[in-house]
């Protein structure tokens, strides 16, 4: 799986992730609905597989994007000069 530009606007990225998701979700869907012969279940396992790697894929890449978003959005205010000297008394 290839990465998105770290310069796509957060929201267009999440769009993205989002559809993809529900893409990857639908096709889950569609392989149990799926009438198989024996022959065909091997391959079918196959790409059950696949799907549901992409799928943890996908959420390890929404989770990384919003713990990474936490941490660059703490407060950094609070180092500022005047916060600075009001807690070490200078």
């Amino acid at each position: 799986m290839c990465s998105v530009p770290t310069k796509v606007p957060a929201a267009d990225r999440a769009r993205w992730l989002s559809e993809l998701a529900d893409a990857l979700d639908q096709a889950h869907r569609v392989l149990f609905e799926l009438d198989l012969d024996e022959d065909s279940v091997p391959c079918a396992r196959d790409l059950h597989v696949r799907v549901e790697a992409a799928r943890l894929q996908v959420q390890m890449l929404m989770l990384s994007r919003s713990i990474a978003r936490s941490k660059e959005t703490g407060p950094d205010w609070t180092n500022l000069l005047p916060w600075r000297a009001k807690r070490t008394g200078s």
